[in-house]
């Protein structure tokens, strides 16, 4: 069985069923292998890499001898619910066969995975960290202009302007401010990502759903934030407004 990689790279389009290759490693006997099917490409051994061209042989053809061997069990539920049942059918297949370093696929790809999980994991409270910090700074900046333009809202009120047009004024405002932020952040994240695109597993550097998520929350965000500020505008009473130092 040889892997679509293996196809492209070795028989340029025509069709490898019933071909034969040769095969020999660690100075053995080369072998006349025939080729019975061709498998989906899929990553082996390593997440990082590139799927190389892979060759499957049965493991009852002598070639190579292996020592120990590795069984893939497809289940439903929890894996390791099952680990005391795969014991016993091998023990009453050949008690003298040893099952040992049970692990569920998740683990296996963890353990590989470890060193970009933990940074993936770093990377997102300091991008929860940053947006409470935008968010904190929004608030306070849409509020320091609220409280330096009482008067002026107190004197739009008193000209007739109601309060929902006080509200979408304020939250205009707030959200105009953050969509300038977005237009100028996502060309800077995008340069940002070419450099670390070696750490983006699954993810392309210029992922589209990626960037409009982060730009719909941080808008979503902006909205919340505006709307505190903009609420208590609409609420000035005029004649107080009017008053106001």
């Amino acid at each position: 069985m040889i892997n679509e990689r293996f196809a492209r790279t070795n028989f340029a389009g025509q069709n490898p069923l019933g071909r034969h290759i040769i095969l020999s490693k660690d100075g053995r006997p080369a072998r006349d292998m025939e080729i019975v099917g061709v498998f989906k490409d899929a990553r082996y051994a390593d997440l990082r890499r590139a799927v190389p061209p892979v060759v499957f042989i049965p493991y009852n053809q002598g070639y190579p001898q292996r020592s120990a061997m590795t069984y893939a069990l497809r289940t439903a539920g929890n894996p390791l619910a099952y680990a005391n049942s795969v014991r016993e059918i091998v023990r009453q297949a050949d008690a003298r066969l040893p099952v040992s370093d049970l692990r569920t696929q998740k683990a296996e790809m963890e353990s590989d995975m470890h060193q970009e999980i933990t940074l993936a994991d770093l990377c997102s409270a300091l991008a929860v960290l940053a947006l409470t910090i935008a968010c904190v700074g929004l608030y306070g900046t849409m509020s320091y202009t609220v409280a330096n333009r009482t008067n002026e809202i107190g004197i739009r009120m008193a000209l007739g302007a109601e309060r929902r047009n006080i509200l979408m004024m304020v939250m205009r405002e707030s959200l105009v401010r953050v969509t300038l932020g977005v237009a100028l952040g996502i060309p800077a994240a995008l340069a940002g990502t070419r450099v670390i695109s070696s750490l983006l597993y699954g993810l392309k550097p210029d992922d589209p759903l990626t960037i409009i998520v982060s730009a719909s929350i941080m808008l979503a965000v902006a909205a919340i934030a505006g709307y505190l500020p903009a609420r208590r505008a609409a609420r000035v009473d005029p004649m107080v407004a009017l008053r106001y130092e």
